[in-house]
């Protein structure tokens, strides 16, 4: 019975396979695939349209205020009425602007966002996409950002637009080689680019208690922090949302886009954040797999979206909690702390894998990235940028 309850899902596409067991073997696949893109798109489109709406009340509780509750019950309706009103508002585009490549730059984004999240194992046999090279597969395609957000800048024929594309664009150069390199321990610890691998490698509990997950090693933890932080960046959040600084540049790379093609950026920026902390659940939280060895009876798609829930729960606390940062403070922070911290990594996963994974290990993992902390900590030191600040007032 739990057996079956994990597997419905599968069983189910077996069976809808099974009323076309007669075609030919390249329709099959067609229709498997075809299953599986339908599937995904399902999923996350709606869970888009519920986190929007959630992501709303969940900040206006943290801000003392209602939030919307208009549309229906507890106005769980809202993202019904706003994609009704980003489909009938006027598309304008400038006169000037290409409009070939002004239309494309959402629709290539909403694109490389559904494609990366095709290689994530939701569940036990649940990946949508099985392939030898998923890992690199998510970043190749990821990276294709950069290109959309340029061609939705330029395309614009804006000052603002283009300037803002150039700050995303450096941005997201900056904090991809953190968040790739951040993973490499991972990959280099298991010997797979494969994340059903990945996700195999981090079964059993230690002591019977402690899940053998990622994240309970010193690189995993640290790797796992450098990874959330350049995924906050890279899905363009708080308090690294600088594209989008409206007192500073209006709206960035969207300033000249308007109804439904601002709304597929909008969704586009949501399934990036999604993709990014199922990559995560994957690489470091153990993906599908239950906490403790006695909880396994529940579905192992119910672990992997709980854990997936908990971190864009995260997401919407720190957008409640910090204000923006400024350029040269992201910048700083990326290229003189996090990429040394994201190759420490690199160096104690080495450590405490030719240690023998075991608490020698774990403590001699711990050692490196503490001394490399440290000495950063030291050079790096802003005591003198963020002193203490006097207010005075006149009288």
């Amino acid at each position: 019975m739990i057996s079956a309850l994990d597997q419905i899902f599968v069983h189910l596409k077996g069976w809808l396979l099974f009323l076309i067991a007669g075609a030919p073997s390249w329709l099959i696949q067609i229709v498997s695939s075809l299953i599986n893109i339908v599937a995904v798109l399902a999923v996350f489109l709606t869970l888009f349209a519920l986190i929007s709406v959630l992501e709303r009340k969940v900040l206006a509780r943290m801000q003392n205020r209602y939030g919307p509750n208009r549309v229906g019950p507890f106005g769980l309706f809202q993202p019904i009425a706003d994609g009704i009103k980003m489909l009938i508002k006027e598309d304008i585009v400038p006169a000037r602007a290409d409009k070939v490549v002004h239309f494309l730059a959402p629709v290539i984004l909403a694109a490389i966002a559904i494609l990366t999240l095709g290689v994530i194992p939701y569940g036990r046999n649940m990946t949508p996409f099985t392939i030898n090279g998923g890992i690199l597969f998510f970043f190749a395609v990821g990276s294709v950002t950069e290109l959309a957000v340029f061609m939705a800048g330029w395309a614009s024929n804006n000052k603002f637009s283009m300037l803002g594309a150039m700050r995303a664009i450096a941005q997201m150069f900056s904090y991809e080689l953190p968040l790739i390199i951040a993973v490499l321990p991972v990959v280099m610890v298991v010997g797979s680019l494969v994340p059903d691998r990945i996700v195999a490698a981090q079964g059993g509990y230690t002591l019977g208690v402690v899940p053998r997950w990622f994240v309970f090693t010193p690189w995993g933890a640290t790797a796992f922090l450098l990874f959330f932080v350049s995924g906050l960046v890279e899905s363009n959040r708080t308090p690294f949302d600088v594209p989008e600084g409206e007192s500073e540049i209006v709206a960035g790379h969207m300033t000249e886009y308007s109804g439904f093609k601002y709304a597929t950026f909008f969704m586009a920026e949501y399934l990036g954040m999604f993709a990014v902390s199922g990559l995560a659940v994957t690489m470091f939280l153990g993906g599908w797999r239950a906490p403790l060895g006695v909880l396994e009876f529940v579905p192992s798609y119910v672990w992997f979206f709980l854990k997936l829930s908990a971190l864009l729960f995260v997401y919407i606390w720190l957008r409640a909690t910090l204000p923006r940062t400024r350029v040269d403070q992201m910048m700083n922070l990326a290229w003189k702390f996090m990429l040394p911290m994201a190759f420490t990594c690199v160096i104690a996963a080495a450590v405490w894998h030719y240690a023998g994974r075991g608490l020698r290990g774990w403590l001699w993992a711990l050692l490196v990235i503490v001394v490399v902390y440290s000495a950063l900590s030291v050079l790096l030191d802003t005591r003198g940028k963020f002193a203490r600040r006097i207010y005075r007032f006149a009288e």
